[in-house]
This record gives C-alpha cells, structure tokens and sequence, in this order.
C-alpha cells in the first residue's frame, strides 16, 4: 500500500520523515521552507500515523520497505532524506539497506542505539480517551492532561484529533497497533547496517536522546557522520530553534 504524503514545490527530492505518534503536518512549516529553497519536499506519513494505511505489522523492516516503494512508485533516486525521532531510525535503516536511493542523510536527535520504552503515560492517556463522551478539543486536552503533565506534549499529541464525523472525534493513528508495537519504536540499528555516504547527525543540546557516548556507535554505522548541537533545543528541535535547524539542514544539504 502507498503512504500518504504531501509534496511541495519543485527541484531535488526531499523526504521528511515524522517521530512516532506525529505526522507529516508536523513539518508544513519547515517543508515550506526547504521548498522555497529549491526542493520538492515528501512530507511523508509513516503507516499507522496521519493519513496513511493502518497495519498490524509495525517494526523498521516494514518502515523502510514502505518508503522504498514510496521512492519507486514516485521515482525518487538521490534523495535528501531527514528523519526526526521514529523517523530518524527509518531514515538509518533506509540509507543502510537502499544506498543509491540516498544522497545525503540528516538524523534529528536520535542515535542507532537501542532505546527502552517510554511511551506508556502516553499511550494510556491517548486510550483513556473516550469519544462517545468526549465532544471537544478542549476536552480531549482536560483529560490527557491527567496523563501528561507537558502543555507541548499534549498539543502535538492532539493534532492527532479529527473529527470522523460531524459532532464525533477520533484519532488518526492506529493506537492499537502502536501501542502492541510499541517496543519495536526503542530498536537499535541492525549490527552490520552501515551507510558511507554524507550524513548529518543533529541533537538538541537540551535532549538526553543523543549523548557523548552514541558519537563511536554513530561513526561505527555512519563513516562520514557529521554531529551538530542545536542550542537552546530538546527532543523536537526542529520545533523548539526552527532558525537553527533549518541552517544546519541547508548548510549540509548545500
């Protein structure tokens, strides 16, 4: 099945993949910009997020399967690919098992090294939501706050929030699936998936997701690997110094 996408302006390729539990809305802003900048952007949703198929399988096997077929079906060689969180592991694994598809790579906060699960509040709070009751945005938000403490956090959470119909919420992603999948979001990189060409590492100096220690295992998989620190950033530095990032972005795709 095809992933959905939204694709703007026109030039060289440029995929962009969101972390787990977002979706490709979540870089309109950024997309826009690296499309006026000379590129035609995929803002990509990864199956079981935004508009994309739902599935029972969920693992960085069948993530990287979707986007090469994404690639062939869009014809799509020598692509710039970016992926944040989730999508930064899709992006790796990608680049490492389909080199000629990737002319330079850009990881945002998230290294090759395995990653405990730590979605649980989250996950619950998003199925304690009960639709036949809850009629508001404002309500969803009251009761996930139970849940997560983090103002930001429940907001880029509820941009999964649609309504099926009128006077009737719902939740775009596939919870069941994600959440029965969820210790596949924490795997490492395979032993022996490695990619040489051009690659950009970036972390938000505020972020514990990529530490001084990850730089061997980064290098070990990625021989041309390049680590930048974003200030003033956490985990969604792309969010967090938009100015920042997109400079990193186009100063190495440049």
């Amino acid at each position: 099945m095809q992933l959905n996408s939204n694709i703007i302006g026109e030039g060289k390729p440029f995929i962009i993949l969101h972390g787990f539990l977002g979706m490709s809305d979540n870089w309109k802003t950024l997309g826009k910009q690296f499309a006026e900048a000379g590129f035609q952007v995929h803002l990509i949703d990864q199956r079981n997020h935004g508009r994309s198929f739902h599935s029972e399988d969920f693992n960085y096997d069948v993530l990287s399967q979707d986007l090469k077929l994404y690639c062939d079906n869009y014809n799509l060689k020598d692509v710039v690919l970016l992926g944040h969180s989730m999508g930064g592991k899709t992006a790796m694994l990608f680049a490492s098992q389909y080199p000629d598809y990737v002319n330079k790579l850009i990881v945002a906060d998230i290294s090759p090294r395995f990653y405990p699960i730590h979605h649980d509040a989250i996950l619950q709070g998003l199925a304690s939501l009960d639709f036949s009751s809850i009629k508001s945005r404002g309500e969803a938000e009251e009761e996930l706050a139970n849940y997560v403490s983090d103002y930001g956090t429940r907001l880029f959470l509820l941009k999964n929030l649609y309504w099926v119909e009128k006077g009737v919420l719902g939740l775009r992603i596939n919870l069941e699936s994600l959440t029965e999948n969820v210790s596949e979001v924490g795997e490492a990189l395979p032993l022996g998936s490695n990619f040489d060409g051009n690659t950009l590492f970036l972390k938000g100096d505020k972020s514990e997701y990529i530490a001084n220690q990850d730089e061997a295992l980064i290098k070990s998989h990625f021989s041309k690997a390049n680590i930048q620190t974003i200030s003033n950033a956490g985990h969604w530095l792309h969010a967090e110094n938009p100015k920042d990032f997109y400079n990193a972005v186009i100063n190495f795709v440049n």
